[in-house]
């Protein structure tokens, strides 16, 4: 199996430009099910999980045309609503194929969970009552069917969670129902308004865009429509925290400041990251601003008010990403103080902290949810594994600031959710190289 080999200690500098949000192209090529038109997607990652879900389409009869990072896919032309078992079961995107089969077809069958990362329980309950409340009727014996007899029917819906991929799958079964859905408590991440925006491109009214209330107004066909993917803010959350402790500038090229607020209030304000952002108006839209990771950064934790020990936490958008609450945990090592790291939303994100114990972190795991860290730490390398995408691209940084040489196993992982890291990595001066 592929291993990284890293030498850590070497300064990072120069320019890297994030890809195409994962997490928003998963659930934008699933709604090419949605139409018999072709759907175009641009600035598409070329990632492992990317891969997976256009071999399920394409099992599933979907046209696919793929040119550098733009895809075309017609789905005129489907031949099953019952995905590819072993093909579902490797990644958690997969779950947004039901939303739009349930609604265009009728029905969505599969004889197998949904894969992805083994971070905790990640519960469905909240997609099915979305489904349910639509008039879809699921079934449980043997394998997870849902269908739909008639037509969907819009309602007013109260989610019991604001989950996201619960919100992409209402929102696309919405989109074909009959009448007018509203989701409350709905998720509002900038993959979900990416979504969204791309519905509305195909002919679907939304309102509510961005915000915990969204209003769907139903249509009895969609068009085709062509897009690009934003960039993928949890990769540039990763950029600054590798930047901040590798003494290099990092330049990172093409971002959405908007979708920077909170980790700025969490790198700047808690972990005190000096960075700064560059606007260049004539610029193309995904060139026009650049986040500059300054160098020989003096990080510092700043406690609360009265010397309180501050405490950094994820929560549902616009809070701190839990997809970042691993690089938060790798940047705090490096700074003077001590925090608390308040991973609430999945209990097994935390558990990678003893391969960064092993490497020299001072790191207290509390329980399954909360670790603190003080800092700062000298790393060693070591022989670790990559647990999942987040933890290991956690575990690339702490091998960039560590001393000697860390070896990272299992980099599959990390390679479902970012596109060609060594070779990025190099252009900035880091020494990385895949072996096995």
């Amino acid at each position: 199996m592929p291993s990284f080999l890293i030498e850590g200690g070497h300064p990072l500098h120069g320019s890297i430009r994030p890809i195409g949000n994962k997490n928003a192209a998963l659930p934008m090529l699933a709604a090419c099910l949605l139409t018999d038109e072709p759907i175009t997607l641009h600035n598409l990652p070329q990632i492992g999980d990317v891969r997976t879900l256009l071999q399920i389409l394409g099992g599933m009869g979907v046209a696919i045309t793929q040119h550098d990072n733009s895809v075309t896919l017609c789905a005129r032309d489907v031949t099953t609503t019952s995905p590819d078992p072993h093909l579902f079961g490797q990644i958690r995107g997969s779950l947004t194929l039901m939303g739009p089969l349930l609604s265009r077809h009728g029905h969505f069958a599969v004889n197998t969970a949904a894969g992805g990362d083994d971070i905790g329980r990640r519960r469905i309950d909240t997609h099915l009552q979305v489904f349910g409340a639509l008039g879809a009727e699921l079934r449980h014996n043997g394998k997870f069917e849902l269908s739909a007899a008639h037509r969907l029917r819009g309602r007013d819906i109260l989610l019991d969670e604001a989950s996201v991929t619960a919100t992409e799958n209402g929102i696309m079964a919405a989109a074909l129902a009959q009448g007018t859905t509203i989701l409350r408590n709905a998720a509002s991440e900038p993959h979900v308004q990416d979504l969204c925006r791309l519905l509305v491109a195909m002919g679907c009214p939304i309102h509510g865009i961005g915000s915990n209330t969204l209003t769907i107004e139903g249509q009895t066909q969609l068009r085709g429509a062509e897009i690009h993917v934003s960039p993928d803010f949890v990769e540039v959350g990763s950029y600054i925290g590798m930047g901040a402790i590798t003494d290099g500038e990092v330049r990172i090229v093409g971002i959405v400041p908007d979708h920077l607020r909170m980790m700025e209030m969490v790198f700047v304000d808690r972990l005190g990251v000096r960075m700064h952002l560059e606007e260049q108006p004539a610029a193309p839209p995904d060139e026009r601003y650049t986040l500059v990771i300054e160098k020989e950064q003096d990080l510092r934790v700043r406690p609360d008010f009265g010397g309180a020990v501050p405490k950094i936490d994820d929560a549902p958008w616009p809070a701190f990403p839990p997809d970042l609450m691993s690089i938060a945990v790798v940047t705090a090592t490096q700074a003077q103080g001590t925090v608390i790291i308040h991973e609430k939303m999945y209990e097994s994100r935390l558990f990678f902290v003893d391969k960064l114990i092993a490497m020299g972190a001072q790191i207290i795991l509390c329980d399954p949810h909360r670790a603190v860290v003080v800092g700062p730490s000298r790393l060693s390398g070591q022989h670790v594994s990559s647990p999942d995408i987040r933890a290991g691209m956690a575990l690339v940084l702490a091998a960039l600031v560590a001393k000697g040489t860390t070896q990272i196993g299992n980099v599959e992982q990390i390679d479902r959710g970012y596109q060609d890291i060594e070779q990025k990595l190099r252009s900035l001066g880091a020494q990385i190289q895949r072996i096995g």
